[in-house]
């Protein structure tokens, strides 16, 4: 059973009890993300993250790490575009040292000036590696697209520019204009007393005091683009994408069956049509990127630059095919066969029920058990898959970005352009 408590400074608390283990969970959750900076404050939530790493005014940053590897725990944190998150997780015999060190970390860090100029490096290096990865800038571009104009837009790891631009003032002011006791929940999953668990966490939060945040998502006025990035590559790199909805609305899980049966999985249906029947590409599968109010469809596809036509003609026909009703029961089940699976099976660590019920309670304010969503699958129907596909598919608003060797191949637009305006 998952239980909610509240401070009276307004941190909520959910947790969820797992007698059969030995382990807990924890984790900090704060709905600050890239969604909330502008363009001088773009990658400060990223930046935060690995800084509350770096030392507390009783730890030094080489003590957090030993401090948790004596507990035989895990520590780590991440940045999304809706929230930030750190998380731990130990033998629940450690949970009241493990809370010790998180909290620690979350209200002591020191922010020295010359621990951030050290780790301005090695996020720049972080983006590096991520502009090294045909598969993320693409996809990053894509995102560009879709949420055009609004911080949804952002690159959550920012820009080389902006992290030059960070110092000891600029941290400290944002996490007090962003960091508020009413946008935080701490999540537990795992064994642990209740009781005890609430008092420790109780008394290491209770004299945070801040003002209630008010977050206004901006939505974007989404306009269909065509385009290219140039890197000296053997293969072409191409991501493929429409804007699409939030995880409230009720189209939700008839999409992710939609996903599924086109492009989530071996049996899908571009894997097994462009792939392994054509021999177009070597990689190819589409997914679902959802957030509270917005979201985005995409499909990935590594190919040869001889290919690109092909492909990506072989691609749209199957989105027409869904659209014209080619789906048959067989792999309507076996899709939702596949989600349940997965969903599931992702709840068998404490990590990840932790980070469901943290989620959850931190984006929507609620609690959702996993019979409910496993009620929400089996209640897709087939007319709605086809509904979804034909708002998804509309070739007409499609946008696709690409990154190759565009010196060496530059007809890739033009070919990719002759292909979108052909009838299916």
């Amino acid at each position: 059973m998952i239980k909610k408590y509240t401070l009276d400074n307004g941190i909520r608390i959910v947790m969820e009890k797992i007698d059969y283990v030995k382990s807990a969970s924890i984790g900090i959750w704060v709905n600050v993300g890239s969604n909330n900076e502008n363009a001088e404050t773009n990658g400060l939530s990223h930046f935060i993250e690995h800084m509350l790493f770096k030392g507390t005014e009783k730890r030094k940053a080489n003590e957090i790490a030993e401090d948790i590897d004596n507990l035989g725990g895990q520590l780590n944190a991440f940045t999304s575009k809706e929230c930030t998150c750190f998380y731990v997780k130990v033998l629940d015999e450690n949970i009241n040292k493990a809370i010790d060190i998180l909290s620690d970390m979350f209200f002591n860090s020191l922010f020295k000036q010359e621990e951030i100029d050290k780790e301005i490096s090695v996020v720049i290096e972080e983006i590096k590696m991520y502009e090294d990865s045909p598969e993320d800038i693409v996809h990053d571009k894509l995102t560009e697209i879709i949420f055009n104009n609004s911080p949804m837009a952002y690159n959550i790891l920012g820009t080389e520019e902006n992290l030059k631009t960070f110092n000891t003032k600029k941290v400290v002011e944002y996490m007090k204009k962003n960091y508020s006791p009413y946008n935080t929940v701490v999540a537990v999953a795992g064994s642990f007393d209740e009781e005890t668990f609430i008092k420790q966490i109780n008394k290491k939060f209770k004299n945070w005091q801040n003002s209630n945040i008010n977050h206004f998502d901006e939505d974007a006025e989404y306009k269909r683009g065509v385009v290219g990035l140039h890197k000296d590559l053997e293969q072409l790199h191409m991501c493929i994408g429409n804007k699409t909805i939030g995880r409230h609305d009720p189209n939700y899980y008839p999409m992710l069956v939609l996903n599924n049966l086109f492009g989530g999985t071996m049996s899908s249906r571009i894997f097994q049509e462009v792939r392994e029947k054509k021999g177009l590409v070597y990689s190819i599968y589409s997914f679902v990127s959802n957030y509270s109010n917005t979201g985005i469809f995409s499909i990935y596809a590594g190919m040869s630059y001889d290919q690109t036509e092909d492909a990506l003609r072989t691609i749209l026909k199957e989105m027409e095919s869904i659209k014209n009703g080619d789906i048959s029961e067989k792999e309507f089940i076996r899709a939702k066969q596949q989600i349940k699976g997965n969903y599931i099976l992702g709840l068998e660590s404490t990590s990840s029920r932790m980070s469901s019920i943290g989620r959850r309670e931190l984006l929507y304010n609620e609690i959702q058990y996993p019979e409910e969503v496993i009620e929400s699958i089996n209640n897709v129907k087939l007319e709605d898959v086809l509904n979804v596909a034909n708002k998804l598919f509309n070739i007409d608003e499609l946008s696709i970005t690409f990154a190759g060797n565009l010196e060496k191949h530059n007809d890739i637009e033009e070919k990719i352009n002759k292909v979108l305006g052909e009838k299916f």
